[in-house]
């Protein structure tokens, strides 16, 4: 099988295809071929995985996996890939690709067609420019053991970061309540064609046998969004303004003293336990 991250064959096959990079859907495609096989290895995807792929490109990853799955369903919104992919991995019995967008997806019922008896994982290079949203449907969804994904190396950091660092926040929190997060390596801009201006990562996020906090959900992300959402303000001053009309400042002072905490801190300090024990103190105070 020819290496698919060599730009000698990767140049000439998508010239014989007509492809153009698109920078409106976030395209860039690997040319150095020890990183879809280290991502694929540390995915730690075998014959009992159905691993969902999002924008498989020209299908370096999508070969890696499917020499290791049981299963791979590959995503690519980008139908001029489609007769680039029938060549480049057609040739394999367990891999599947689909011209879909896995935004507008229904993941439970792709993953009860595709993966039946398997146990449901991700292993992607998602494009940056969609980051966010695809990771919060992939770990909404619930469906996924494991989601190993390359993405902007200031994005793992955020999913990665420690409560009171710079980069701690609202996503990472979202993240964390789910998935045991683990930054396994970093990728430079030379191994990408075009090359992208930042360095990239590799996440691997490992679900939790139940959410990190016994709590009302909906509630819990209230506070966390408020208390992020104007991060320069104290705790108290934050919450105030994303309660407004349902609790007053004194309210909301009250709840974060009972919980143990000053009124001057702010919400970059709480870690997921101190979260949960606001949500039970608010909660309590919406009654």
């Amino acid at each position: 099988m020819p290496d698919l991250c060599d730009p000698s064959f990767l140049t000439p096959l998508l010239e014989r295809h007509g492809f153009h990079f698109s920078k409106s859907k976030g395209q860039n495609f690997l040319i150095a071929k020890w990183v879809p096989e280290r991502i694929a290895a540390e995915s730690g995807v075998d014959g009992r995985t159905g691993v969902l792929e999002i924008g498989p490109g020209v299908g370096c990853l999508t070969a890696e996996l499917a020499k290791r799955a049981g299963k791979v369903l590959a995503l690519e919104i980008d139908a001029r890939l489609m007769p680039v992919l029938a060549e480049t991995v057609g040739n394999f019995d367990n891999a599947t690709v689909l011209n879909a967008d896995v935004m507008g997806a229904d993941l439970k019922a792709l993953a009860a067609e595709h993966f039946r008896g398997l146990s449901p994982a991700v292993c992607a290079n998602l494009p940056y420019n969609i980051t966010s949203p695809v990771l919060t449907k992939l770990i909404g969804s619930g469906l996924f053991a494991t989601i190993t994904v390359m993405l902007q190396r200031e994005v793992a950091r955020r999913i990665c970061a420690a409560p009171g660092t710079e980069d701690y926040g609202a996503f990472g929190i979202f993240v964390d309540f789910y998935y045991r997060a683990s930054l396994l390596f970093d990728v430079p801009p030379d191994c990408f064609d075009p090359r992208p201006k930042v360095t990239s990562s590799v996440v691997r996020l490992t679900k939790r046998d139940k959410p990190v906090a016994d709590v009302n959900e909906r509630l819990f992300f209230q506070i966390v969004r408020a208390s992020f959402n104007q991060r320069r303000k104290t705790l108290v001053n934050a919450l105030s303004s994303g309660f407004s009309g349902r609790l007053e400042k004194s309210e909301i002072a009250g709840c974060v003293s009972e919980c143990g905490l000053s009124e001057t801190v702010r919400g970059e300090a709480l870690g997921i336990p101190e979260f949960a024990a606001l949500t039970d103190s608010i909660g309590r105070a919406l009654l």
